[in-house]
């Protein structure tokens, strides 16, 4: 680094995810728990397991730019995003990155699958990510104080004029000095920042994860494990639900209880084994104490809890 680097944050949820699969999955164990480890592992199916085994081979790290197609470069990217894009990626552009990463000719034999069937890999590889993400998305909603808090903390460092102690100290795999940044990796190379801009995205990830993205021509990014991350590895806990009941009636808590990914009216009726306009009654309560968003998509109506919502069962959380 000739000059001070001008540094900026991304919540993009996906590298959690990315993380999670190559702790879980490719045996790189980087300190998640070993709950976690499990809920990953036993919610990902056939066709994404195969896809990450790349991931998984002993001594390479170096891996094509299609796992993530769309960086985390100036905006925050949601996991839908990500989906959309893996989900429309040309076979040929998995086929170009494999050649950008390893060279013209055949890539390394654990990528020859996915070169020879760039279809297969690229749904194989969404699959697995959709996957763990519909296990890890209740942890990510808990963690929005975690991301709020590492937000402002990378602003005051931005503004005050310290990225450079800031970068040192994002993880024990980082080491900052002397102008220069040292990164831990099975396959180290060197790289001039020059006038990029350096993207932190904070991750919920073993406190060894670490995922970085130096060959990019417009800025750097750096995923990481965000601070605090250990407060929440635990085994989901319910909420208080007798005091929470006796605050707002038993049917609502668990209506607001259920509504851990969004649902349509009719699947909340089904789960709650409740008549329709019973159900309708209590979301206009609900809706009116702005604890859930109620939207129609075609002659579905859906309802999803909010960010209040959410933090009233945290509130209640034992």
């Amino acid at each position: 680094m000739t000059s001070t680097p001008r540094i900026s944050v991304s919540i993009s949820p996906h590298l959690t995810a990315l993380a999670m699969i190559s702790d879980a999955l490719a045996g790189r164990r980087r300190g998640l728990p070993e709950v976690w480890r499990e809920a990953v592992g036993s919610r990902v199916g056939p066709l994404g397991r195969q896809a990450v085994r790349p991931l998984a081979v002993p001594g390479h790290s170096v891996v094509p730019d299609s796992l993530v197609p769309r960086a985390p470069v100036g905006a925050d990217i949601t996991v839908p995003d990500q989906l959309a894009a893996l989900r429309e990626l040309p076979p040929g552009a998995l086929v170009k990155d494999l050649e950008q990463a390893f060279g013209e000719g055949p890539p390394p034999p654990h990528w020859r699958s996915a070169a020879e069937h760039p279809t297969r890999w690229l749904h194989g590889y969404a699959a697995a990510l959709a996957d763990v993400w519909s296990v890890t998305e209740p942890l990510w909603r808990q963690a929005r104080g975690l991301l709020d808090r590492e937000v402002r903390r990378v602003g005051v460092a931005a503004v005050r004029g310290g990225p450079e102690l800031l970068l040192g100290a994002l993880n024990s795999r980082i080491v900052q000095g002397e102008g220069r940044l040292l990164i831990s990796d099975l396959e180290p190379g060197t790289f001039d920042l020059g006038e990029r801009e350096v993207v932190l995205v904070p991750m919920l990830a073993g406190k060894d994860a670490l995922i970085v993205s130096l060959d990019q021509q417009d800025a750097v990014w750096i995923a990481y494990p965000v601070p605090g991350a250990d407060s929440l590895w635990r085994r989901p806990t319910a909420p208080a639900r007798d005091e929470l009941s006796a605050l707002m009636g038993e049917v609502r808590v668990d209506l607001l209880c259920s509504l851990g990914r969004p649902m349509t009216m009719s699947m909340l009726a089904s789960g709650l084994q409740a008549a329709p306009s019973s159900i309708t009654y209590h979301c206009d309560r609900l809706r009116a104490a702005r604890l859930i968003t109620r939207e129609r998509r075609g002659r579905e109506v859906w309802i999803a809890r909010t960010d209040r919502g959410d933090e009233l069962l945290e509130l209640f959380r034992r």
